[in-house]
């Protein structure tokens, strides 16, 4: 394996586009580490409902919960030994606290971890792309009010029709973006934890490490639930969360990649007729042959990358519709790639239109 970076491939989006933010949230660390505070949760819950788990397992669990440079090759041999992502962080996560080597993952399957760690990274990326959506649309709210005078030509079928002003497109904009802070808002406040249920959804792990106590089970799976910080969990589930889920997130991430390239496209227009322009700083090159152009290279790059993210949806519709009874795996590379991808998008496409407001 190169061990330079420069060597291999690396997803543009880390390196050029996306926050450091929204990097670090879908990062290996914030995952393992994820995971790890999931089995703390549920230790600390399965503890307070008797079962046999000792403070000092739970202490030494806290202590390594954020995941290590150390335990990356750990977790990593012995995935390639047990062809088991999950079981493999378990093992690791044991040696690093050996008190709580029989204790963790008790009762749970793969999604438990796995699922839950996605859900909290949907409500996590939706929290971070949330205010930034809203200083777009203060800026441009600003914008609109500022030239809400300047008179400019309106267009019908790319034709000269009417004359309008530059602030009243700028609102028709402001009222796109309205919409889509409230279909993230919406896809975020419907999120449901999965919560603890065991294998197929059926909670059988659980009940059977309570002794049938269904009382007991569901107040595992509330206290949980709380921890996370979730209001509410799934009623009923399958061994995953309702892969519909991704679905409705992934269409108001659509939604909101459709206003993005819809502005920065009129913008490119409009410059094209020098009606509008981009900032131009100090020492930046327009071409390489010809320095005296002004392209409009920051909405040509939301173009892209909101181009970009309207493909994704797709992707996860598919993943729902063909998804096999209680569980198949056949979920799990499109989900590890376009989670995050989608998020990254969303976010660089929301970045560029914070710094690159029209005819600053």
């Amino acid at each position: 394996m190169a061990s330079n970076p420069n060597d291999v491939w690396q997803n543009p989006l880390g390196s050029r586009y996306a926050s450091q933010a929204m990097l670090k949230l879908f990062s290996p660390r914030t995952r393992a580490s994820t995971w790890r505070q999931l089995w703390i949760w549920l230790a600390e819950a399965e503890q307070e409902l008797g079962l046999a788990i000792s403070d000092e397992a739970i202490t030494q669990m806290k202590a390594a919960q954020v995941f290590s440079d150390e335990d990356f090759p750990i977790a990593a041999e012995e995935e390639k030994r047990r062809r088991h992502d999950v079981m493999a962080h378990v093992y690791a996560y044991g040696l690093r606290a050996p008190a709580a080597e029989k204790i963790i993952h008790w009762g749970a399957t793969s999604c438990y971890v796995t699922d839950n760690a996605d859900l909290i990274f949907l409500r996590d990326g939706l929290n971070i792309l949330l205010p930034k959506l809203a200083k777009c649309i203060k800026k441009l709210s600003d914008f609109s009010l500022e030239h809400r005078s300047l008179a400019c030509l309106g267009y019908t079928h790319g034709q000269p029709a009417q004359p309008i002003t530059v602030g009243r497109r700028a609102a028709q904009w402001v009222e796109s973006l309205l919409m889509d802070l409230r279909n993230l808002e919406r896809a975020r406040d419907d999120l449901v934890f999965r919560g603890v249920k065991g294998t197929t959804g059926s909670q059988a792990s659980f009940l059977q490490i309570f002794k049938d106590d269904h009382d007991k089970v569901k107040k595992l799976d509330d206290l949980v639930t709380a921890k996370a910080g979730f209001k509410n969990h799934s009623i009923i589930s399958i061994q995953t969360y309702n892969r519909k889920t991704d679905v409705d997130v992934s269409n108001a991430l659509t939604s909101f990649g459709t206003t993005c390239e819809h502005i920065a496209t009129t913008i490119r227009l409009l410059a094209t007729f020098k009606e509008l322009e981009e900032p131009f700083e100090k020492d930046q090159i327009g071409s390489s042959a010809m320095a005296y152009k002004r392209n409009p290279m920051r909405s040509e790059r939301i173009c892209s990358l909101a181009r970009k993210l309207q493909t994704l949806n797709q992707g996860f519709a598919q993943t729902y519709a063909h998804q096999w009874f209680e569980r198949s795996l056949d979920d799990s590379a499109i989900r590890r790639i376009d989670i995050p991808e989608m998020f990254l998008l969303a976010d660089a496409s929301a970045s560029s239109s914070i710094t690159s407001p029209p005819a600053w």
